[in-house]
């Protein structure tokens, strides 16, 4: 039943998610032409696939240590961080071969924000089984997920960060002109720089220097947007009315 609930919520979150980035790109316009546009995304859902099925089987390495068949059961696990790395690789990679230079990542970033609250409400519905639960706490908000422990509600943690999110970007977009590529910049830095944090909540392996392979992968993801968090002022401007 808990794997049947997952599996809704997963299709579901995918389904709302496709269903208002069509709605936000009829509304606001699309600065990508619909060939291009389609083949940025086919790159994306690929990167995505990959790279969640990558970074989901080094998240248990004393699995794939056992035998050459262990990789193919590691490679069940998925994770969202690999999923936005792996897609952003692979948006880039598309853009390279298609000849797009401007960036493509505004549109997705409130559907994707919509989808990973709805996924992680599934996460959430599936306990256990889920692997994506906290460790035990004695804070009066912990949940019992059917071990009889108490434990951090990590989705529920990450569902309020995401709307937190949601709202600041909403807001500062009120205020402020984003540049073209900003919302998704930022959508990222939030998000990397939270699961870096909240991941120490969770009883995961640490693979060096008492990080994980997400968080490390996190770490990467933060590198790479440096100058988004060193220089926010280029990513706005202030509107003229």
């Amino acid at each position: 039943m808990h794997q049947l609930l997952h599996l809704i919520f997963e299709i579901g979150a995918f389904a709302v998610g496709y269903f208002y980035f069509q709605r936000l790109r009829l509304r606001q316009g699309d600065t990508i032409h619909e060939d291009k546009r389609v083949w940025i995304i086919i790159g994306a859902a690929a990167g995505a696939l990959l790279g969640s099925r990558m970074l989901g089987a080094l998240e248990q390495p004393q699995v794939l240590s056992w035998d050459w068949k262990a990789l193919f059961v590691a490679f069940n696990n998925r994770t969202i961080v690999g999923g936005l790395l792996g897609g952003l690789i692979g948006v880039e990679l598309t853009k390279k071969l298609i000849s797009v230079r401007s960036s493509s990542g505004d549109l997705f970033t409130y559907p994707l924000i919509l989808g990973m609250m709805v996924g992680r409400v599934g996460c959430l519905l599936g306990g256990l089984a889920d692997n994506t639960y906290g460790v035990a706490t004695d804070l009066p908000w912990g949940l019992d997920l059917g071990d009889g422990v108490q434990r951090h509600p990590t989705n529920l943690y990450e569902i309020a960060w995401l709307g937190m999110t949601w709202m600041f970007l909403w807001m500062l977009e009120k205020r402020w002109v984003l540049v073209n590529g900003a919302r998704f910049k930022l959508f990222m830095v939030f998000y990397l720089a939270f699961r870096l944090a909240v991941e120490q909540l969770k009883p995961q392996p640490s693979i060096l220097f008492g990080l994980s392979s997400i968080q490390w992968a996190c770490v990467g993801g933060l590198l790479y947007y440096f100058p988004v968090w060193l220089i926010p002022r280029h990513l706005i401007e202030p509107t003229h009315a």
